[in-house]
């Protein structure tokens, strides 16, 4: 059964008029009878349309400088009484109570005073009271009301609107309460999250309005959404819809080319979320070159990323390769045309943005949250456990390295020389099969592993992997120590002039 329903009123009170007036146009055209407050009123007469003030039905002014108006049992009544009840409609009558049949209302700009750094007391007055009231008693009561609760519906219901001449189906009211409930749900969770910033409440609450269907998951036979407002963090320029795949990695890229962000020109390429390339010099397209060097066959259909723009000579030498993603903070017009070349090919421009600050996936039954792991390794965090110190070089490239190694699954060895990596192991059950695996690619790509570097996300409990990387030729490593039986460790490397240092932090990344 349709149980449609024919709007002869309305209820308008909103903060923002954007998008209103051909709503309220078409209101007036169906000879709805229009309800409303403050500015909205202000707003509707000045189109030249007849408005009921509110305190006209309530027989009561504005309030508290505003913060109470439309929280009366005569406007309450009016939305949340079931008209297929004879009782309700009776007292209507007897307390002349106006039936209300549509309840156009936005809130307060809550979210958006926290971002502008606006003041405690600015924010608390953000907090909607009677708006969110009106949202959730017309959307309870979908059987008789219909309900816009945000300017992003505005267009639909007009459409609804004047396709139907007023009238609104059980269908139409229920989808536009389950999207009243979606913003108020979305409110409040805003509004504990501000009040639990410190986390004191155990208490879980994310909220995401901006849902996005993608092709499927990880895997083709999987569904796959993403939930966030990408156009906050990217511009995108060019190319095919993102993947799952190509967000999980995009996001690997970002994450780590952050460590680099203000450096000298910077250049990675990743794979699976962990970089295969990865390089620092004088120019974005020599960076490119020597990042490129470290892993060709890997780098096929890969994420590159750089920390400044990229330049005409950088563009061609990207072209020649197949990658998915380009990002880059900025991008000159040639190397623009050079690599729009390839239609699926997704450029993107990374804003400056602030990203979250915790970590969040599923467990179980329930949800796994951390801080990220914002601690980066510095020079002044080291603490230098041998007899033998690293030169000011491989000082670089340890801090290189373990930046890299921050970033990439554990278990993991990251390998680097003169600021290129050379090999990493990823994702190893065991430590020393971690640094074979970097080993044998490094060897595999020819590079000269005399003087490089190692890195390790987590401690050596033996000295195995000190002992393999003195036969590689590495003569520098960094670690976390902090194993009962970190003196064997010291013990070897003292004995075969290796500069170790510790940083006394852990990076484990599963």
């Amino acid at each position: 059964m349709d149980n449609n329903k024919t709007i002869k009123s309305a209820l308008i009170s909103v903060f923002s008029k954007d998008g209103l007036e051909p709503i309220v146009k078409q209101l007036n055209a169906q000879n709805v009878t229009i309800y409303s407050t403050g500015g909205t009123e202000k707003f509707i007469k000045d189109l030249g349309i007849d408005v009921v003030p509110v305190e006209d039905v309530t027989s009561y002014p504005s309030i508290l400088g505003g913060r109470v108006k439309t929280l009366h049992p005569k406007v309450f009544g009016g939305i949340l009484n079931r008209q297929s009840n004879e009782s309700d409609v009776a007292e209507l009558a007897d307390f002349d109570i106006p039936q209300i049949d549509l309840v156009i209302v936005d809130l307060y700009p809550f979210e958006k005073t926290v971002a502008s750094g606006a003041s405690n007391q600015d924010i608390i007055e953000k907090i909607d009271i009677g708006g969110i009231s009106l949202i959730r008693a017309a959307a309870k009561n979908y059987a008789d009301v219909i309900c816009v609760s945000s300017v992003a519906d505005y267009a639909e219901f007009l459409d609804l609107l004047t396709s139907k001449n007023g009238d609104t189906s059980e269908a139409d009211r229920k989808l536009f309460a389950a999207k009243a409930f979606n913003v108020s749900s979305h409110y409040d969770s805003a509004i504990f999250n501000y009040f639990n910033a410190d986390h004191s409440i155990p208490s879980l609450k994310i909220s995401e309005t901006n849902g996005q269907v993608l092709r499927y998951g990880e895997n083709p036979h999987q569904r796959g959404f993403f939930f966030g407002n990408f156009d906050d963090i990217f511009t995108k320029l060019h190319g095919k819809e993102l993947s799952y795949n190509n967000l999980l990695d995009v996001d690997a890229a970002v994450n780590l080319m952050n460590e680099f962000k203000g450096e000298a020109p910077t250049f990675a390429i990743l794979k699976h979320n962990n970089a295969c390339g990865f390089a620092q010099r004088d120019t974005i397209h020599q960076a490119y070159v020597d990042a490129l060097a470290g892993d060709p066959v890997s780098a096929f259909g890969g994420i590159l990323i750089a920390n400044t723009e990229i330049d005409k000579a950088t563009a061609e030498k990207i072209h020649t390769l197949f990658c998915e993603v380009v990002i880059a903070p900025s991008f000159s017009d040639e190397a623009l045309d050079i690599l729009k070349g390839k239609k699926n090919r997704i450029l993107l421009i990374l804003k400056d943005t602030e990203f979250s600050k915790t970590t969040v996936r599923t467990c179980l039954n329930g949800v796994l949250v951390q801080d990220k792991d914002h601690k980066t390794d510095s020079i002044s965090d080291l603490i230098h456990a041998t007899n033998s110190t690293p030169s000011q070089n491989e000082l670089d490239d340890l801090i290189f390295a373990s930046k890299i190694c921050k970033h990439t699954k554990s278990n993991t060895i990251v390998l680097a020389k003169n600021k290129q990596l050379c090999a990493s192991g990823t994702g190893q059950t065991s430590r020393v099969d971690a640094l074979n695996q970097a080993i044998h690619k490094a060897q595999s790509f020819k590079f000269d592993l005399k003087g490089a570097v190692m890195a390790s996300d987590a401690f050596f409990p033996f000295p195995d992997c000190v002992e393999i990387a003195d036969q590689a030729g590495i003569t520098a490593v960094i670690q976390p120590g902090g194993s009962i039986k970190d003196q064997l460790t010291i013990d070897y490397c003292n004995a075969n002039n290796i500069a170790m240092v510790m940083t006394g932090t852990r990076h484990f990344k599963h």
